[in-house]
């Protein structure tokens, strides 16, 4: 058996190499899928063309008509595509569950909105261009790619596929190498709604195959990652120009006011920090909490986290730590925040034993520690204590993520949120953005650019195109070599009045 340059593990049969995808709770294959290289990844994109000509001359009417279809039939077997997210991911059968359900709701919201928010719109033409009518629409690339994660492996890339189908591309996608399955699953399903076009194909593989991807003509790629993996696809489809859109992670914070409920804040606290083994890109890293109140939120808290359980039954409330190697990412966090004099309070560095860690909640690590400024993902916590939230503010402000947040405060929240240097924010819940399919999705700084969700996402999916149509002869033309000498003279009498004042 060989092994890829990432450290996958490669099988030959028939002259083709394949890799296993496994359950991490036991190691189990789940199934075996092909390694497509560059020449597989370009054919796909030949034929992601043609389906992209077809499929955006159904018209909106139509593509709603089938995409409706397709959210019916993942509804139909919504069971079925959580339990193949179980295997591969190890996630609690209900936490897969929910994220089918999340599917569904964006699919839903994508092909009842996209005619709407995309259509030819009329604008106003201003005082001097009067005899202009002026019209924009939003036009689909043609074919997008999409590089999704393994922590969420149908609701994250579907919050690109489902948006750039609406808006009338083709899509190609390459599911990440742990979770080959899901992405095949989702292609399947379309097909048999749409069989005359493969509007959505799916590439499998490792690094290079998403590399060939960047590389493959696609007219735009959507990508959901770390940040260091970011650059090397933002560098490669830099070479072709192709545009990207982001999604790079985080190391979101919930912030506690004084008049806050603390109930529901460490409610929120715990959920959004231990859901899905903590591996969501806009889960809980730190909580900041006013000082008056910060020793009943940390009781509340700890109280909380004590209770969940971990482990590989379908009724834990915690699964396994999917990736292999970020089992020591965490381990690396933990031991830095205990060398630098932070306390545990839940948990500790006996708390990871791969593939599982134990919830952890952290207390008195300095800003300084890793457990504080990079992205830990795992079922981990670090507690502050602030005088206000304006401190608080400050000190999310200034790391170099930018992805969610949450503030609880009966007072300051929609104040506070305002001042929070990030893409969405929840106040007096926690991650709800992410269930809102009207609203955009993404960050600033590492956290990425680009927006998918909503009908900021279903314009990233589409070239504007703007144009103006002459209704009648001006007064005056100015734009033609033969305007009269009096013209710019005449022109600039009626800016001076119009706009001098």
């Amino acid at each position: 058996m060989a092994q890829t340059a990432d450290g996958g593990q490669l099988q030959t049969r028939d002259g083709v190499n394949r890799f296993a995808s496994t359950d991490p709770r036991t190691g189990e294959v789940v199934g075996y899928h092909q390694v497509d290289d560059e020449a597989a990844v370009r054919a796909a994109v030949v034929r992601a063309r043609e389906a992209a000509a077809w499929w955006g001359g159904l018209g909106f009417a139509e593509r709603r008509r089938r995409l409706l279809s397709w959210r019916s039939a993942l509804t139909r077997r919504i069971d079925e595509l959580a339990g193949l997210i179980t295997a591969e991911t190890g996630k609690p059968r209900d936490d897969a569950r929910l994220e089918c359900v999340l599917v569904v709701a964006h699919l839903n919201w994508a092909a009842r909105h996209a005619e709407k928010v995309l259509r030819r719109t009329k604008v106003a033409s201003g005082l001097l261009m009067l005899h202009e009518a002026s019209t924009v629409e939003y036009q689909p690339y043609g074919v997008i790619g999409v590089i999704g994660p393994w922590n969420y492996p149908a609701h994250t890339p579907m919050g690109s596929i489902s948006y750039a189908l609406a808006a009338g591309n083709a899509v190609v996608f390459k599911p990440s190498e742990l979770t080959p399955g899901v992405g095949r699953a989702l292609a399947d399903s379309l097909a048999r709604v749409v069989p005359e076009h493969p509007v959505l194909q799916v590439v499998t593989g490792f690094g290079e195959t998403g590399m060939a991807l960047c590389r493959s003509g696609v007219d735009k790629l959507a990508f959901t990652g770390s940040a260091a993996t970011a650059k090397k696809v933002m560098a490669t489809c830099a070479e072709t120009l192709t545009p990207v859109v982001l999604e790079c992670g985080g190391k979101d914070a919930l912030l506690v006011d004084s008049d806050a409920d603390l109930a529901a804040a460490a409610d929120a606290a715990v959920w959004g920090a231990m859901a899905n083994a903590g591996q969501t890109c806009v889960g809980v890293e730190r909580v900041y909490v006013v000082d008056d109140v910060a020793q009943e939120l940390t009781d509340r808290i700890v109280a909380q986290t004590r209770r969940l359980r971990t482990g590989g039954e379908p009724s834990a409330d915690l699964g396994p730590i999917t990736r292999p190697d970020q089992v020591e990412v965490i381990r690396g966090h933990l031991a830095d925040a205990l060398a630098r004099g932070g306390t545990a309070l839940v948990g500790g560095a006996e708390s990871v034993r791969a593939p599982y860690v134990e919830p952890v909640v952290l207390a008195d690590v300095p800003d300084t520690s890793t457990a504080v400024t990079d992205e830990t993902f795992g079922p981990t916590v670090t507690l502050h204590r602030v005088v206000n939230l304006d401190d608080a503010v400050g000190l999310v402000n200034a790391g170099r993520y930018g992805l969610g947040a949450a503030v609880f405060s009966s007072r300051r929240g929609t104040e506070i949120a305002g001042r929070l240097r990030c893409g969405m924010v929840a106040v007096n819940s926690v991650i709800s953005y992410a269930a809102v399919p009207a609203l955009p999705f993404g960050g600033v700084g590492d956290s990425g650019f680009g927006r998918v969700h909503g009908a900021d996402g279903l314009r990233e999916f589409t070239r504007v195109q703007a144009v103006t149509r002459r209704r009648f002869r001006p007064p005056v033309q100015v734009l033609t070599f033969a305007r009269p000498a009096w013209a710019i003279r005449f022109l600039l009498r009626i800016v001076r009045v119009l706009y001098g004042r």
